[in-house]
């Protein structure tokens, strides 16, 4: 079904799978822009996925206190245990560790967690009745119960929900860029190997410094927003259907550099407030210019509140 709406004054076809974000000319021809000078992330030799989810974090992530007290009574806890970090952890181009801690109790792994990891076993068996209540533990994904396990749903009620593979976990090990799910503006950051990413909120791996440098800008914010709805407040949902759309050009590894510099310079954290500010507008123009918007264009885009 296509729906048409005059606007200054031409007709716009909007199919039922589109965004119907309307927009000024001058938005008009900066999207057209981006789509032409860019690749959508979809289609870069990337994964873009969700954080770990749990169905019930109260069992799964833990505080310091409790991962010290798993690991001494029984050290091989430590195994599956990682620090983890939510979406209001994760900031612009950085993030804030609240000492927090996943298990990673992976599809699979009740059948040998008693055994091999005894304490972690009695931890989550204090959650039994309610781990067992979560829809994946009760159905199929097509609402069916299991027959043919020893349990009803998708995944035993000891593990994670979504039935994390070891290639799923994994991919947490390398280089990332996270952002959280609802947000008044981009914040992307690099997330350093060891630290597993709660849902919402999501990753790309691996992540670059030229991608983390754009997906921060101005104008990929301007973007990405145009693919969906912004809420009371100016908070947009940041999902991986909208982010993976994003088009961006790709460089060679020295055309990366310029921003890539930018890029340390905010992580190494050696200036001041003001300075920061510098660079990021360094960042903006250097993007706007990368996709070849005119004087008229980039003031547009520079105007934009962050």
């Amino acid at each position: 079904m296509s729906v048409y709406i005059k606007q200054n004054g031409a007709v716009k076809r909007f199919d039922s799978g589109d965004s119907w974000t309307i927009l000024s000319p001058i938005e008009e021809n900066i999207k057209k822009k981006i789509e032409a000078m860019g690749k959508p992330l979809k289609d870069w030799d990337i994964q873009i996925n969700y954080g770990i989810k749990t169905g019930f974090n109260e069992a799964f992530i833990i505080n310091h206190a409790k991962r010290d007290e798993l690991i001494a009574a029984d050290p091989k806890s430590a195994e599956i245990i990682r620090p983890i970090l939510r979406g209001r952890d994760i900031k612009r181009y950085g993030y804030t560790f609240a000492d927090l801690w996943v298990i990673l109790a992976k599809f699979g792994s009740h059948e040998y967690l008693e055994n091999k990891y005894p304490a972690i076993f009695k931890h989550l068996k204090k959650y039994e009745n309610e781990l067992k209540q979560r829809g994946q533990c009760q159905y199929t994904s097509s609402r069916r119960v299991n027959t043919g396990k020893s349990y009803p749903g998708q995944h035993h009620w000891l593990e994670l929900d979504n039935n994390p593979s070891d290639k799923y976990l994994d991919d947490f090990s390398k280089q990332k860029i996270a952002w959280g799910n609802l947000c008044l503006n981009a914040q992307y950051a690099f997330v350093e190997r060891q630290y597993f990413i709660n849902a919402p909120a999501t990753m790309i791996v691996p992540g670059d410094k030229y991608l983390l440098a754009v997906l921060n800008s101005k104008l990929a914010d301007f973007y990405i927003r145009t693919l969906g709805v912004t809420r009371n407040g100016g908070y947009f949902e940041y999902k991986p259907m909208f982010v993976e759309r994003m088009p961006l050009p790709i460089l060679s590894d020295d055309d990366k550099i310029p921003f890539i510099s930018l890029v340390d310079k905010i992580n190494q954290k050696i200036c001041n407030d003001s300075s920061l500010i510098l660079i990021e507008q360094e960042i903006d123009k250097k993007v706007c210019e990368l996709f070849k918007l005119d004087n008229a264009e980039k003031n547009y885009i520079l105007s934009l509140n962050k």
